[in-house]
């Protein structure tokens, strides 16, 4: 215990943890891989890095308990394949008391997404289940007395865009507008986030010569001008989140909040994916990270702080696709950092036994009194 006690005040008192202490982004926490570590572990990575927003794609009970009695909020999942099956407001309302309501007495749930990129996606049928699903996930939550504390909302990726510049002229697509639209009533009605999943990365990927890449990175540029507003934008990603507003817009709306729930840079690619390097990959998380820290908007909602979930904790060696799929990590399995991210985190290298975890809740609670002593300076 005391090697551990010593290891966890040394992160407490060098700068590189001091600096973490408002990293001003959540992760997501995915788990494709043979080689991961345990939930038990992560949570003393994530800790070390003083994160408290954390990001799953599915309601796993070892993740949740190995989080208990944190000051970590999660997102949880419900998979594209239950969809159908959550039409059903008793199969939704028994999920909930199965995966969330044991759980949220000890750890912060706040929200549940109902299926990833539904919209646009490679089902054409898994779109006439979506709404009706998180409906129902939504009234189970109130039947439960839960609502006030969890919200429901789905991811998008960018494919349900028909023009996304100039960011004025965001459009959704003609052929999704018909699920979009109730997407928006519900948000609306519930006071829930739209969500987008957005990748620079992609742009450069499928047009290298044409797509100036300091633009996607965050580096200095020329950046571009929205003729219809004259506002310039100096990187895409703000581009893109502005695009979502105005789509949005179109619509009737003027009170949903956009928020990014994946964006990151692959540090690894096959050879028709260029781009997909650890210095790029670098680049972009470092000043992604500055400028959250910053609290930045947009150029078009300067007001709205941007809130982001960067993909993703580590690399996931058993996800299918192209190289880069199981190379968006900013940590290796072991809990090596793939890049320098300017912070330091600090990962077990064995279970802990119940001596470590008392020296565990101790270093959480130092990090508990310096965060409100930074916060009252």
């Amino acid at each position: 215990m005391a090697n551990v006690l010593c290891t966890l005040l040394l992160l407490i008192f060098s700068r590189s943890f001091t600096a973490t202490l408002s990293l001003g982004v959540g992760i997501n926490y995915g788990q494709i891989g043979n080689n991961l570590p345990s939930p038990s572990r992560v949570s003393i990575l994530l800790g070390s890095l003083n994160i408290s927003r954390v990001k799953l794609y599915d309601a796993d009970p070892n993740v949740l308990t190995a989080f208990a009695n944190t000051n970590v909020e999660f997102i949880i999942g419900l998979g594209n394949e239950y969809l159908q099956k959550m039409q059903d407001p008793q199969q939704a309302q028994i999920w909930i008391q199965q995966k969330l309501q044991p759980h949220i007495s000890q750890t912060k749930i706040t929200c549940v997404t109902v299926g990833n990129e539904v919209l646009g996606g490679v089902d054409p049928q898994l779109p006439q289940y979506l709404v009706p699903a998180m409906k129902s996930m939504y009234q189970a939550l109130v039947n439960l007395g839960l609502n006030s504390q969890v919200y429901v909302t789905t991811a998008h990726s960018l494919q349900i865009l028909k023009t996304s510049f100039p960011p004025s002229n965001g459009a959704f697509r003609d052929d999704l507008i018909q699920y979009i639209q109730p997407i928006l009533s519900f948000h609306a009605m519930t006071n829930s986030p739209f969500l987008i999943n957005a990748y620079p990365y992609f742009a450069y990927k499928n047009d290298p010569k044409n797509v100036q890449i300091e633009y996607l990175l965050f580096e200095p540029n020329p950046g571009t001008v929205d003729p219809n507003t004259n506002l310039k934008y100096d990187n895409m990603l703000y581009a893109q989140i502005d695009a979502v507003y105005s789509g949005i817009k179109a619509l009737g709306h003027s009170d949903i909040q956009v928020r990014i729930s994946e964006t990151g840079w692959p540090s690894k690619g096959d050879v028709d994916e260029p781009g997909a390097t650890v210095e790029n990959a670098g680049i972009y998380n470092r000043n992604l990270l500055q400028r959250m820290q910053g609290g930045q908007g947009t150029p078009a909602h300067p007001s709205q702080r941007i809130d982001i979930y960067v993909f993703a904790l580590f690399n996931e060696n058993m996800k299918p696709g192209p190289t880069s799929e199981r190379n968006y990590g900013l940590y290796y399995p072991d809990g090596t950092p793939v890049y320098n991210l300017g912070v330091q985190g600090y990962l077990p290298r064995i279970e802990y036994s119940s001596s470590a975890k008392n020296a565990l809740c101790i270093f959480r609670l130092v990090v508990l009194l310096l965060g409100s002593l930074v916060f009252a300076c």
